[in-house]
C-alpha cells in the first residue's frame, strides 16, 4: 500500500526550515501549547494577507515573525497594529511580558506563494464565483510571475452546489513531484459555502535547489 507524503515535509531543512524553532531546555508541553495558540490566535485575527508565522525561542526571548503581502495593515498608524498583538499575546497567552519580540515582513510576490493563492481561491468560490474561472484565473497569474516554472490548483467537493462530489484541477508547466531537489510550494485552503466545504490545494514549482 502507498502512502502520499506531504511536499513539504519531505523537503524540509533542504529547501525550508520549520516554522517553528527553538532550544527547549524544559517545559515542551507548555511552549508547544503557547505556538499553537499564538498561530491560532494571527490566523483569526489577521486572514487578510497573512502568509506564515514563524515562531523562534531562545532563553528568555521569542522572535514572532510575521509574513503578509500587506504589512501596512498589520502595523498600523505608528506601529499600533503591532504594539495591540503584542499586549494580547502577552496577556492572554504567555501571561507574562518582556519575552516578546514582533517582526512584520513583506511577502514581494503574492502570486508566487501557494498560501496566498489558496486562501485568495477560497475567498472567491465563498463569494460563489465559478471554480473554472477561479481555477483558470489563479493559474494564469501564478503562472505569470518571474521565477515560477510549472503549478497545478485543484479544488474538490460539491463543486457550484452539484449533489455529486468530485475533484478538478488544472496544471501548467512542470511539477517534479517526486523530485527532492525541486523548490514547491504547496499550501492548502478551505472555503465554506452554503453547500458544503471545498477542499483546496496549491503547487507552485520554482525550479531546483542543488546546494
Amino acid at each position: 500500500m502507498t502512502f502520499k507524503a506531504h511536499p513539504k515535509g519531505l523537503r524540509l531543512r533542504r529547501m525550508e526550515d520549520w516554522d517553528s524553532r527553538g532550544f527547549y531546555e524544559k517545559d515542551f508541553a507548555k511552549k508547544l501549547e503557547e505556538d499553537f495558540k499564538i498561530r491560532k490566535y494571527l490566523e483569526e485575527n489577521l486572514k487578510e494577507g497573512l502568509e506564515r508565522i514563524e515562531i523562534e525561542r531562545s532563553p528568555g526571548r521569542i522572535n514572532l515573525i510575521i509574513n503578509t503581502s500587506r504589512p501596512g495593515l498589520i502595523i498600523g498608524r505608528g506601529g499600533e497594529g503591532v504594539e495591540k498583538i503584542k499586549k494580547d499575546i502577552e496577556e492572554k497567552i504567555l501571561k507574562r511580558k518582556g519575552e516578546l519580540r514582533i517582526e512584520v515582513r513583506e511577502v514581494k510576490n503574492p502570486w508566487a506563494s501557494a498560501t496566498l493563492v489558496a486562501k485568495w481561491m477560497a475567498s472567491q468560490i465563498e463569494k460563489r464565483v465559478p471554480y473554472r474561472r477561479v481555477l483558470k484565473t489563479a493559474l494564469a497569474r501564478i503562472m505569470s510571475q518571474k521565477g515560477v516554472e510549472g503549478a497545478r490548483v485543484q479544488v474538490a467537493g460539491k463543486l457550484d452546489g452539484v449533489e455529486i462530489a468530485r475533484t478538478e484541477w488544472l496544471q501548467q508547466g512542470k511539477l517534479p513531484r517526486q523530485t527532492l531537489r525541486a523548490n514547491i510550494d504547496y499550501a492548502q485552503a478551505t472555503a465554506f459555502c452554503t453547500y458544503g466545504t471545498v477542499g483546496i490545494k496549491v503547487w507552485i514549482y520554482k525550479g531546483e535547489k542543488f546546494d
